[in-house]
């Protein structure tokens, strides 16, 4: 205990005699997809910005974008940006207005509320001195949804409402800590097809993206749960390392997907190492993570488990960066492995030391830019890897990998603000399964990595067009073939189920990227958003599901589990959002 009051005191010394704290971009902001757009058109990979390794620093956005608004810049004439551009980068600025150079981005509201509320466009409460920085916003997410299944599932509600609303509030004090927090009550009734994910037969039920929550007693009654989120930020070394300690979400990727990390699952507690040297970044991330429960047993005190991260990214060319991610997760009664708190071993290594009972992944990321047009990018991740049992080309269940590779067009036929993104993603049966229910690659009983765990080959894509300043119109569509786990046997689908179950232990051979009975799933969703004042959005769009078994057993759509198939799902919404992003059902 003395050890750590003295490393938290250090700690907080350093934050005290240094600068260049900051806050960072919420998950799902379309501010990612405006720098990812505006980097790739530039021309040039941005050294500050590491924008596969999410959450990102509102500084560095910011201040990537005054210097992308300079006339010229390194001889890229500013011309290859459109009015929509223009005005996008104005507009992010504006809302991140304390980063910038004059510490005064804001746009002044031409009709404040009684002179108080909304002084300026984003902010519905605005405090700002020379040594304190507040602002506060209301958050609200309301949509209503029309769903028709076929064939129709006993006891489901054909009207669904979803509704999340509080506040966030970011502040810095002194200019050397930043700290933020959003809370948000949310009560949703889910399209029918989410609502089988969440329940998942009474095995390990979560609502996608949240922590604990209570479950409706009836079919058509709702999900309530809470969620929060928040963070203080220092800087150990001006401009170099950023140290960060709260509660919420990463992802790290360039795709609409991650093998290695996702926000799929729930807010966990987080220590974050950032660091920024010449064109390298490194980010070690140390996690508490909810071991997998059964939520029918009542509430209770939760176990918990751990994770160390690390990732590394090296821009070696202005049109090319490599990475470099690593992960362990662990079980340790509650208490954290001191040899995995080293910020720059390799956790692979300290495993081996530890006798190599903890699950391990390593990957490698490569992302591209070409033409003004063109990005490509992919990751390649190794949980567990035999190279005789992979070349003898015997199916070995050992050998767990997954491969994702992508690719993002901008401005498509010259087409401005017109972007098409398509990847594909599998992983192999057993990957991130481990040998207990403890140290599997989840939280939360959710996966950390893709939503639907291994086993699996997707495609992906997602076309956007906004051509006006206030208007954009998305269209997101997924094809996903899986194999099931079905009669109690362990085909490497689920991975809640410990590999050491598999049909045949350690020589369980021929095994399959598809393996066992075949699901296959399509979804297609298309939203029209309109923007009738600054981050408060109109949403107007239709989901499209269809999803067939070839074992014919689909749980939930009758008291006896079993339908014709295939089921189909046809949804109408509408919604209003404030200062929040869309609820996404895309996912499965």
């Amino acid at each position: 205990m003395h050890k750590k009051a003295y490393l938290i005191l250090a700690s907080l010394y350093i934050s005290f005699s240094s600068i260049a704290q900051t806050t960072y971009l919420p998950l799902g902001s379309d501010d990612y997809l405006l720098l990812d757009r505006l980097e790739t058109k530039s021309g040039r990979l941005c050294d500050s910005l590491v924008l596969s390794d999410k959450a990102e620093s509102r500084k560095n956005a910011v201040n990537y974008l005054e210097h992308l608004s300079m006339p010229i810049v390194d001889s890229f004439d500013s011309a290859h940006f459109s009015k929509v551009d223009l005005y996008n980068m104005r507009q992010m600025i504006s809302e991140n207005g304390e980063w910038a150079p004059d510490e005064k981005g804001e746009i002044a509201s031409k009709h404040p509320i009684f002179r108080t509320f909304y002084k300026n466009q984003y902010n519905f409460v605005y405090v700002k001195t020379k040594d304190f920085f507040l602002v506060i916003n209301p958050v609200l997410n309301g949509t209503i949804t029309s769903e028709h299944d076929n064939p129709v599932i006993k006891s489901a509600p054909t009207s669904l409402v979803y509704n999340s609303h509080d506040f966030e509030m970011r502040a810095w004090i002194a200019k050397k800590l930043s700290i933020y927090t959003a809370l948000t009550d949310n009560q949703e009734k889910m399209p029918s097809y989410i609502y089988n994910y969440a329940l998942k037969n009474g095995r390990n039920m979560s609502v996608p993206g949240a922590g604990y929550f209570l479950y409706p007693n009836t079919r058509s009654g709702n999900f309530d749960y809470l969620q929060a989120s928040g963070y203080i930020d220092f800087a150990a070394i001006k401009d170099h390392l950023n140290v960060t300690f709260g509660n919420g979400k990463h992802f790290i990727g360039d795709g609409l997907t991650s093998l290695f990390l996702t926000d799929f699952s729930s807010n966990m507690p987080f220590l974050q190492l950032k660091a920024k040297i010449w064109k390298v970044s490194y980010e070690c991330l140390y996690l508490e993570l909810t071991q997998q429960y059964d939520k029918t047993l009542g509430d209770g005190m939760y176990n918990h488990k751990y994770a160390t991260m690390h990732y590394i990214t090296y821009n070696a060319a202005r049109w090319l960066s490599l990475g470099f991610f690593e992960s362990v997760v662990f079980d340790r009664s509650n208490s954290y492995e001191i040899s995995y708190l080293n910020p720059v071993a390799l956790t692979i290594g300290t495993n081996g030391f530890n006798g190599e009972a903890d699950k391990s992944l390593i990957g490698f990321t490569a992302k591209v830019i070409a033409a003004h047009h063109f990005q490509l990018y992919g990751q390649l991740m190794l949980n567990e890897f035999n190279s005789k049992e992979f070349f003898s080309n015997k199916g070995w269940y050992g050998n767990k990998w997954g491969v994702q590779a992508g690719a993002k067009y901008f401005d498509v036929l010259g087409i401005k603000n017109f972007d098409l993104q398509g990847e594909v993603d599998m992983v192999r049966p057993y990957t991130y399964t481990a040998k207990d229910t403890l140290a599997n690659y989840t939280n939360y009983n959710q996966p950390l990595a893709d939503p639907l765990g291994a086993g699996f080959i997707k495609f992906m894509g997602m076309a956007r067009l906004q051509p006006f300043r206030n208007i954009t119109l998305t269209l997101k569509a997924m094809y996903y073939t899986q194999g099931l786990d079905t009669g109690n046997k362990n085909y490497g689908n689920n991975i809640f189920d410990p590999y050491v179950t598999a049909p045949n232990g350690q020589n369980t051979y021929g095994v399959k990227m598809i393996n066992g009975p075949k699901a296959q799933g399509e979804v297609i969703n298309l939203n029209l958003s309109i923007q009738v004042r600054r981050n408060v959005f109109f949403d107007l769009g239709s989901i499209y599901r269809k999803y067939e078994s070839t074992t014919g057993i689909y749980p939930g759509y009758s008291s006896t589990g079993i339908a014709t198939g295939p089921l189909t799902t046809n949804a109408v919404y509408f919604g209003v959002r404030i200062n929040a992003a869309r609820r996404d059902y895309t996912f499965y």
